[in-house]
């Protein structure tokens, strides 16, 4: 069912049922949850013919200390708001709050999308 923002029901309060079924290319995708570990990639051709690189498993991110942009490995990921038990499986993720060999970061990057890690050091 496609409503595109639209009320599911009338004025009058009774329903609107959808007119078409849903269709396959209507269906997303499960989440990549990214984790800490030994680098492993999935490319994924997207519509359109672009290629999406899903990072399943990662260990180095790059992340911005101030002027310079340096590799640090990615020891644990500390907090995300996205969900508390990402926390806790080290899921890694947009906003995430991970301890790194340069300090704790907060990753600006999306993962599962782009099959990077980039992050800013947190104070």
């Amino acid at each position: 069912m496609v409503d595109h923002g639209r009320s599911l029901r009338k004025r009058t309060g009774g329903r609107l049922r959808p007119n078409t079924d849903r269709k396959k290319h209507q269906l997303g995708r499960e989440p990549t949850e990214t984790s800490v570990g030994e680098t492993s990639l999935r490319t994924v051709d997207a519509r359109g013919g672009t290629v999406k690189v899903r990072a399943l498993k990662i260990d180095t991110a790059s992340v911005a200390t101030g002027e310079e942009t340096v590799q640090a490995d990615i020891e644990d990921v500390v907090e995300n708001d996205a969900d508390p038990n990402y926390a806790r499986r080290n899921i890694i993720t947009k906003g995430a709050v991970i301890e790194t060999s340069e300090g704790r970061a907060r990753v600006t990057s999306r993962p599962g999308q782009t099959g990077q890690v980039n992050a800013v050091l947190v104070e």
